[in-house]
């Protein structure tokens, strides 16, 4: 996990210094934040000089909500891992639907975080943040109707224009994608989408479909995911 920098937003020092030393002993560089307004300038300052989000919700100054709102205004890609005392289901969705890919509850382990980090990171590889230019296509790309994504270069496009999706939805897509016959059962999407066992409450997958459906919605190809009552998800042929 060398070269992994974290950004870890949490306004209790001792819990900020606790993960941030427990990280940097798994070889992560962090930068601490401890308010929601310091995160803003640290984010502003660079958008892209972090791998991976760590944050609070109960944040002075501006909320974990409204700081998971601002990064994915300006980065799709980067990984956001949400850490609260919160129990709600509505609130793990209300996040995800934000764009936040993970959800841990306090008081939680330090080494589930850092699994929680590697798997999120597992599948970025170094071209995982999207340009805002057109994708160029390649020979590796793979293409539905008026979709076309490329597993490399980590990009997909619908109806030729670039689509900015998390890597959660890039992966859920390229399962889809890539056996476009097939019913994928949430659980097959789950552990395709984060290549760990499936160990999420039903909601998970399908509040990430809807995130997809809406980002494809402009493109009017929203309704190429079909879902299949009682089984998952596919994808709607011509």
């Amino acid at each position: 996990m060398a070269d992994v920098r974290v950004l870890v937003v949490e306004d209790d020092a001792d819990i900020n210094e606790i993960v941030a030393t427990h990280l940097a002993r798994h070889g992560m560089t962090c930068t601490q934040a401890f308010s929601g307004s310091e995160a803003r300038l640290l984010v502003g300052a660079d958008p892209f000089a972090f791998d991976v989000v760590v944050s609070d919700l109960m944040l002075p100054g501006l909320s974990g909500e409204e700081l998971v709102a601002l990064i994915r205004e300006r980065d799709a890609q980067v990984p956001i891992i949400v850490i609260s005392a919160r129990t709600a289901t509505s609130d793990r969705i209300d996040l995800l639907k934000l764009g936040a890919d993970d959800y841990l509850t306090k008081p939680f382990d330090l080494d589930e975080l850092v699994a929680r980090i590697e798997v999120q990171l597992r599948h970025r590889g170094v071209s995982a943040r999207s340009s805002s230019a057109a994708p160029r296509s390649s020979e590796h790309a793979l293409r539905f109707r008026a979709w076309e994504l490329d597993p490399e270069a980590r990009t997909f496009s619908a109806s030729g224009e670039p689509v900015e999706l998390t890597r959660t939805e890039f992966n859920i897509l390229e399962a889809l994608i890539s056996h476009p016959r097939r019913v994928f059962s949430k659980q097959d999407l789950f552990e395709r989408a984060w290549g760990e066992p499936y160990a999420a409450d039903d909601n998970t997958v399908s509040v990430h479909v809807s995130n997809i459906r809406a980002k494809l919605r402009a493109s009017g190809t929203d309704g190429y995911i079909k879902t299949v009552w009682g089984m998952g998800f596919k994808l709607q042929e011509a």
